[in-house]
């Protein structure tokens, strides 16, 4: 894959993910936002309620004291006409004569102050009536000086009523002037306020903790509920018993403790999900973008690998066809010595390139849980030894050395003597190529607890953290910078820490860049 290609594809992946958090971001502030909306109208709309309630129920209070004075007092009420006028229409054509007459009568019944318990002068309650007359007259009795004295008309309808408008008004104008002289807790209880707020907030669907309180021009009043304490962002108020000139002493506030809490509650449900899926979206997305980068890079590893791997079977074949050449010459071949040197060397080059094959055909099989490692009680450092000899021309070549410092007294382990063979080998090989002067090794073994200790310490260039952390991955190799000469395919110590973690070992490894580095490896004794 093109390496610009990648990065705006990773770019693109990322804005997209960025954007579709941000979307989600906005859409649950834009939903706490309307929940916030919906629920002040719904709080202003129940304290609207609230109060129109209040007044209802004290006007019914006063109109129910009303009536029953007025069914229970013997007193005839005084009766005062307020308006009569009269409307005559004659009509030719029958030859009658009709009057229309409307007149509206108050009844005034005097009720004394302490009827309302208050020490005020008597009061009037006043009672609307209306009353309608149609009289029809026969114009052969009406002379032309208009109508006559006690004439007895041919027809008389009569109709009566109440006039509730007069009537409700002035007792509205009469109970507000009543009450707003008596105090508040004798207009409402605290008791009756919660009982009448809680049902009108659950009418609206309002399910949380609510406070109240009724303040009198801006001071709190003892008609209050024992936790209300006023907050800007969730108080709500609205003037009540308001008086005839349209002024308002009290103002009745509900706060809302928990108002908060309630609206992210109803938005629960689908946030969880939004978060689910979102979450869901950003793993997919790291999990592909790994995937992606990882791809990647084996791929440069995979071509990494078989440019080396072409390169360790080039030089072997070419040692090879040199010296199959060589022995074709009659010269050398009538030298036995010579022939027999060059045949040597096809066999190291032939051995060479098996060991690389083994190589790699082994953690083929290690993957495919295909290696049979049938495992033996063994003496640990006895196969220290073998692993020591199988080094030993390399080392030689290089001139260098190997000091064992054994100070395990338990020393037998169970293992499969040949692949740990391999595995101190491999670790061993690595010590000789990547220390750039003369090889140094040591080797110790100790016992701590139930387990075997193994360390192997060289002089080499050391590993940087990053490397240390990914050592023992496959096709894994560290750029060793100006040193060109080391060469490999990064299978040996993908090789081990699955040899060891076969064993129900661990395998660590200790390094610093340029002090060389200590591969430690912890094995389980038999008890």
């Amino acid at each position: 894959m093109n390496k610009m290609f990648f990065k705006i594809l990773v770019l693109l992946m990322s804005l997209s993910l960025i954007g579709i958090i941000l979307v989600q971001v906005y859409w649950f502030n834009t939903s706490f936002q309307n929940n916030d909306e919906q629920f002040k109208y719904h709080v202003k709309q129940v304290i609207g309620n609230v109060a129109d309630k209040l007044q209802q129920q004290e006007a019914f209070t006063f109109i129910d004291k009303y009536n029953k004075f007025k069914d229970s007092t013997g007193k005839v009420p005084q009766k005062d006409d307020l308006l009569e006028f009269y409307y005559i229409q004659k009509n030719h054509e029958t030859n009658t004569t009709t009057v229309y007459s409307s007149s509206i009568k108050s009844e005034d019944y005097d009720i004394s102050s302490t009827f309302f318990g208050k020490k005020l002068d008597s009061v009037k309650i006043k009672s609307f009536n209306s009353k309608r007359v149609t009289e029809v007259y026969n114009n052969n009795k009406i002379d032309n000086s208009g109508i006559q004295q006690k004439l007895v008309p041919d027809v008389k309808i009569e109709k009566s009523g109440n006039l509730d408008v007069l009537a409700n008004a002035q007792f509205e104008m009469f109970f507000k002037d009543i009450a707003s002289t008596m105090p508040l807790q004798e207009r409402v209880t605290k008791e009756a306020l919660q009982k009448l707020l809680k049902m009108q907030l659950e009418e609206y669907g309002v399910n949380t903790k609510f406070e109240f309180g009724i303040y009198s021009n801006g001071l709190a009043t003892k008609v209050k509920s024992d936790g209300f304490r006023y907050d800007k962002n969730s108080t709500y108020s609205i003037p009540i018993f308001s008086d005839n000139e349209g002024n308002n002493k009290y103002q009745l506030l509900v706060s809302f403790p928990h108002k908060k809490k309630f609206l992210l509650t109803e938005l629960m449900g689908i946030t969880l999900l939004s978060i689910i899926f979102t979450l869901i979206i950003i793993i997919a997305y790291t999990s592909a973008l790994n995937q992606l980068i990882r791809q990647r890079h084996i791929s440069e590893i995979k071509s990494d690998f078989i440019n080396n791997m072409t390169h360790e079977f080039k030089t072997p074949i070419a040692t090879i066809n040199l010296a199959l050449d060589a022995i074709k010459n009659p010269k050398i071949i009538e030298d036995k010595e010579k022939v027999f040197k060059y045949l040597q060397m096809i066999k190291d080059e032939n051995k060479r390139m098996h060991a690389q094959v083994e190589n790699v055909l082994r953690i083929s099989k290690l993957e495919k849980k295909e290696l049979d490692i049938s495992k033996e009680p063994t003496n640990i450092q006895e196969v220290i030894d073998d692993a020591i000899e199988h080094v030993g021309l390399i080392l030689e070549d290089r001139q260098g050395s190997i000091t064992k410092h054994f100070n395990a007294v338990r020393t037998s382990v169970l293992l499969n003597e040949v692949h740990f063979i391999n595995v101190i080998v491999n670790i061993l090989e690595n010590a000789i190529k990547y220390s750039p002067n003369i090889p140094k090794i040591e080797i110790f073994t100790e016992n701590v607890k139930d387990f075997l200790i193994i360390k192997v310490k060289d002089n080499g260039v050391g590993m940087s953290k990053i490397a240390q952390k990914r050592v023992f991955e496959k096709f894994y190799r560290e750029h060793t910078g100006d040193l060109h000469d080391v060469k490999g395919h990064g299978l040996g110590l993908a090789y081990v820490k699955r040899i060891i973690d076969d064993h129900n070992g661990q395998i660590f490894v200790e390094s610093e860049k340029g002090k060389g580095s200590t591969f430690i490896i912890k094995i389980p004794l038999i008890n």
